[in-house]
């Protein structure tokens, strides 16, 4: 889709005088023009503060052909205070896709120390098809249709294939002239004309989840641009898009193991056996009972597949503890523990219905679709679910030609993998509208070029685990890694005061030095829920 553009021959005069004029590292350029534009900066809204500012760029549809149809790139800042101490722009991604990012310079604003904060200006933006961004939709969904597919069954198999099929036309049907050029790539040289607009020759970059690949792609295409970027909780470049869903399915199952261990020393408190292996064989008769006879839990039916359909539940200890012990008294018709709480308010379990239901994308502490790597919708910035389905689907299926087009090689994968990865690996593997998108404009990015970045990750990261973030680090050669042993939950870098990885992540924004090697630190434990509840 994108070839050089053919303002590329312009005179090398003219390209000395433009700081933003992309180099040929990029398979295609914006035209001097779009890299012209001055920002008209605004108070973003009487509500918010003065000094968060808002402005419109316009960036081309197609980059293939820049004098064409265009689109509203919605951006914002917050100017650093210190200018004696400014190196340039931090440009911020929170994650998704389908996610918000205007509303996080405020945020990061709150959260980043003051002596690293005043070294930039922290910059926001709607990627292209989002929130303010000129969004896209796929019309009406049911809330099936919101969600990234279900439990893999034989006999359901066929309506499996329908809702994807109906979502993939749908999406066509609404935005199907723009949703091809909804892609990562694209949204990289978006982001090259922002940093033009700003006046910058290069820019400096904070991405959560779906943003390190964002980011590891924009080193790639505009590596003379690129210069302090940090990737927490990383997208393996090598694993674009479905292997990426299906590694829930392979990082579940040590969450889980590690689950029965800690819930078996505790089994004076949570009753769900006194070994691992009891622990196990507690929660899978719990799944076998519910799959014969749904449980009522809190009013609503639980299936077995509705009980194992948020593998992110197991990473975090204390509330897969709280949660299957309050399932397990309504499976034994047994009062409630104290501290329980109905898993419809928290996401755990609840109103799973269908192919499309809840998932670890749109449950408790999931990054996308629409949601950050912070757990939360952008607060103010939420967006419409239509826009956020339509956003994800894009990018999944846009990025890369990897998806099968059989659905029969779906059924096998996800029969396959629910024997080898039971908790969540049939979920992951079964088909996806992606089987029906149409075929992307151009390939996936290669990771070839050298990348000096950062890269941060929790050891228990239920969204991007383990191995997800060092498949990133591997495949950016000249990258650092930080990795938070004993970290949990999505997203590492100031999502808690007291991560280990903040003080090296911190040391490089500042001084721009990464670590002579990679760092390897230990985060302290979590606090229990005093209740013992542990909702997260």
């Amino acid at each position: 889709m994108k070839r050089l553009a053919r303002l590329l021959a312009t005179s090398g005069v003219l390209a000395a005088a433009l700081p933003g004029l992309a180099t040929p590292s990029a398979s295609a350029a914006p035209t001097p023009a779009y890299l012209r534009q001055t920002p008209a900066w605004h108070r973003c809204s009487p509500d918010r503060p003065a000094a968060y500012e808002c402005a419109t760029l316009k960036v081309p549809l197609d980059y293939q052909r820049p004098e064409g149809r265009t689109l509203n790139l919605a951006i914002s800042r917050m100017k650093s205070e210190n200018p004696a101490k400014r190196r340039g722009v931090l440009l911020l991604n929170p994650g998704g896709p389908g996610t918000s990012g205007l509303y996080r310079p405020i945020r990061t604003n709150a959260e980043m120390p003051k002596d690293v904060r005043d070294r930039y200006d922290l910059v926001g933006f709607d990627p292209r098809g989002v929130g303010e961004s000129s969004p896209i939709g796929c019309g009406d969904l049911s809330e099936a249709e919101v969600g990234v597919g279900g439990a893999y069954r034989p006999e359901t198999f066929a309506s499996d294939v329908s809702w994807a099929r109906g979502i993939a036309d749908k999406c066509r049907e609404k935005s199907g002239d723009v949703i091809p050029y909804i892609t990562t790539r694209n949204t990289a040289r978006d982001m090259d004309v922002i940093r033009a607009a700003l006046g910058e020759r290069t820019v400096s970059y904070l991405g959560y989840s779906y943003g390190t690949y964002l980011g590891a792609v924009y080193s790639q295409m505009f590596p003379e641009r690129t210069d302090r970027f940090v990737l927490d909780s990383g997208v393996d470049p090598g694993r674009v898009w479905r292997g990426m869903i299906q590694a829930w399915g392979t990082g579940a199952e040590p969450a889980f193991e590690r689950w029965t261990r800690w819930a078996a020393e505790r089994s004076d408190t949570y009753g769900l056996g006194a070994t691992p292996e009891a622990v196990s064989a507690t929660f899978w008769a719990l799944v076998a009972r519910a799959d014969r006879d749904p449980i009522i839990h809190y009013g609503e039916k639980m299936t077995g597949d509705d009980i194992r359909a948020d593998p992110s539940l197991f990473f975090d200890p204390h509330g897969a503890s709280a949660v299957v012990k309050s399932i397990k008294a309504s499976a034994d018709k047994a009062p409630q523990p104290p501290g329980g709480t109905d898993p419809g308010a928290s996401g755990k379990g609840a109103d799973r219905k269908g192919p499309g239901a809840q998932s670890p994308l749109g449950g408790v502490r999931a990054a996308g679709p629409g949601v950050d790597a912070g757990g939360t919708s952008e607060g103010p910035d939420a967006i419409p679910a239509s826009n956020v389905t339509a956003v994800y689907w894009a990018v999944v299926c846009g990025d890369t030609d990897s998806w099968p087009r059989d659905p029969e090689q779906y059924a096998r994968d996800a029969a396959r993998d629910k024997v080898k990865h039971p908790l969540y690996g049939d979920f992951a593997s079964n088909i996806k509208p992606c089987a029906f998108w149409q075929r992307p404009l151009e390939p996936a990015t290669p990771m070839k070029t050298r990348a000096d970045v950062l890269t941060v990750q929790n050891e228990w990261d239920p969204m991007t685990p383990l191995g997800t973030g060092q498949g990133l680090h591997q495949a950016l050669k000249g990258s650092r890694m930080v990795l938070a042993l004993g970290g949990e939950g999505h997203g590492v870098y100031l999502s808690n005061p007291t991560a280990c990885a903040n003080i090296p992540v911190n040391a490089y924004l500042s001084t721009g030095r990464l670590p002579a090697k990679d760092v390897t630190c230990h985060n302290p434990p979590p606090t229990p829920d005093p209740e013992g509840a542990g909702a997260r």
